[in-house]
């Protein structure tokens, strides 16, 4: 996988989305650009739980995410590319991840054997891994888009059956996002750039999500060398 787990969290982070819900219209349209992209922010920010998933294109490789996010606890979900797939759970600052045969093979080579079936364990805050904390983090996910010059306020239309108003990026090529405009603030879904093809949406918004440390999973630090 190339760059490794850190890549396809960076790039992840390029798209951040969402979803909101709700009839009532909540002023959005009519505001300036930049303060839709703080309001959804803030709104995304301040939410206990969400669901996002899509696909992020890097020179020509498929990246697929689906993750379930609690709060600052942790997350749920998979990642795959290059026919390279892994489960991950984040809880606190453990981190565990369920590998294809494939991606343990790149991973940890000739002992790939001795992970198959297994859930590997690390820690969530140092090495390759510690950037799965940004992806299953609410606050750390979406404190990384701050508002700049270049954006620029769209038209109104509908994602997935939800009234939004698009914002777009136009001085770096960046990507769209659509925010709701009835109800709270959530963003709705972003459309990549030229440099980074690709889709992310965001949806259940505060719904729960159950996260579960898996048992017997092998704590990689133990390992020797």
């Amino acid at each position: 996988m190339r760059g490794g787990t850190q890549t396809v969290v960076l790039l992840v982070v390029v798209f951040v989305a969402g979803c909101g819900g709700g009839a009532k219209t909540n002023g959005e349209a009519s505001k300036p650009a930049a303060q839709i992209l703080a309001d959804a922010k803030q709104a995304a920010t301040l939410a206990s739980a969400v669901h996002y998933y899509g696909t992020i294109v890097d020179s020509g490789n498929r990246l697929t995410i689906d993750l379930r996010v609690d709060g600052h606890k942790g997350g749920t979900g998979e990642m795959s590319t290059q026919g390279l797939s892994f489960k991950l759970v984040r809880i606190g600052d453990k981190a565990y991840i369920y590998g294809s045969d494939a991606f343990y093979r790149k991973f940890a080579g000739t002992a790939a054997r001795l992970f198959h079936g297994k859930w590997l364990a690390f820690s969530a805050t140092q090495g390759d891994f510690a950037a799965l904390a940004k992806a299953t983090d609410i606050g750390q996910f979406f404190a990384l888009f701050k508002g700049k010059a270049g954006i620029v306020k769209g038209v109104e239309t509908t994602v997935r059956g939800q009234k939004v108003i698009a914002i777009r990026d136009t001085k770096t090529g960046g990507g769209t996002m659509y925010v709701a405009v009835t109800g709270t603030p959530y963003p709705v879904e972003v459309i990549g750039s030229a440099s980074y093809p690709g889709k992310l949406d965001f949806d259940e918004w505060n719904k729960p999500v159950a996260l579960t440390a898996p048992k017997g999973a092998i704590d990689i630090s133990k390992l020797k060398p």
